[in-house]
């Protein structure tokens, strides 16, 4: 398998060095060499100056891993070369032109998987088995909460210049971060955004909102909310789910995830411990993700997170933009 990558970033170099280890030998990738990583811990692999140049090598498939703004296109012209496509997420800034892209992967039967990888995650694909399984009854509400130091993420790089900080390149905490708007869809079924407030509201040197919280409504009744920002320092990542007969709690800190679930005998509560893995380390849910999108290529199968489930998660990040933008207008009259 020929596989390009558009994209040397920190998310491109993942990859590329996952596809090496799972076997994959014909590597290439488009990059202006921008990245201040050293190379030379790369596998071998070609390099192109342009998209156009890069499909004339005629790969099979295309990672889509530059920033967030030009994913769409990109995207477009794989799946117009008839290449198959994984698209990291979010998968564009806008909604404009997605239906043209759906249309032509479904005419042209292209595998186009989109990179939400923590449905991935072993913590999580336990809890969504708990869920299903009744353990904390019917869900009542679900929190997640993100904070991430925007500064010291790419420590290699001025944050300033970065994608995640500039609205020209589709940043914003709320597209950067937009992770649980889809394992939340995912575990607890369909939800829409009901609203959101948040703006720019740090010292940070950026044009994006840099906190947002946002407030959902699942189809199931339950609510929720997403809090995202890039100002928490030490980062801190959590995620809460209750239940009319107990609660999931999940830290990425610890790692493993604790489910609160009444006893057998109804009169106290009982806890278990869901775990990662005693040697679990971040990188397994990416290497896994890229494993079950080569395996949806070989046997011609669907993949967990397909481009609707992808648009689905855009949706929701560009109406939580939209609601924190007006309450932005309106502050202002």
């Amino acid at each position: 398998m020929k596989i390009l990558l558009v994209g040397l970033g920190s998310i491109g170099r993942r990859h590329i060095k996952n596809l090496s280890a799972l076997g994959v030998r014909q590597l290439a990738a488009v990059t202006r060499h921008r990245c201040q990583l050293p190379a030379d811990d790369l596998p071998p692999h070609l390099t192109f100056e342009s998209v156009e140049s890069g499909l004339e090598w005629r790969p099979d498939a295309v990672f889509v891993c530059n920033p967030t703004a030009l994913h769409f296109q990109t995207a477009l012209e794989a799946a117009r070369a008839g290449c198959h496509i994984f698209l990291e997420k979010p998968v564009s800034h806008t909604l404009e032109g997605l239906d043209e892209l759906t249309a032509l992967v479904e005419r042209q039967g292209l595998i186009a998987q989109v990179g939400f990888q923590f449905r991935y995650h072993a913590v999580f694909r336990q809890i969504k088995q708990a869920l299903a399984a009744g353990q904390i009854g019917k869900v009542v509400s679900a929190h997640a909460h993100w904070g991430e130091h925007l500064p010291g993420w790419h420590p290699w790089e001025d944050y300033r210049h970065s994608y995640s900080a500039r609205e020209d390149l589709g940043g914003g905490v709320v597209l950067t971060l937009c992770h649980p708007f889809d394992y939340l869809r995912w575990l607890l079924g369909e939800a829409e955004v009901v609203g959101a407030v948040g703006g720019q509201l740090s010292d940070l040197e950026t044009d994006t909102e840099d906190v947002a919280l946002v407030t959902l409504r699942f189809e199931n009744g339950a609510i929720g909310s997403v809090y995202l920002d890039y100002v928490s320092n030490p980062a801190k990542h959590t995620l809460q789910i209750i239940g009319t007969r107990g609660r999931i709690e999940w830290d990425a800190d610890l790692g493993a995830a604790k489910v609160y679930f009444k006893s057998s005998d109804e009169c106290g509560l009982a806890f278990k411990t869901i775990s990662p893995g005693k040697f679990f380390e971040r990188n397994e849910m990416f290497l896994v993700e890229a494993a079950d999108f080569l395996d949806c290529i070989k046997n011609d199968r669907r993949p967990a997170c397909d481009l609707g489930d992808g648009i689905r998660a855009l949706e929701m990040a560009l109406a939580a933009k939209a609601c924190i933008s007006a309450d932005e207008a309106v502050s202002q009259v």
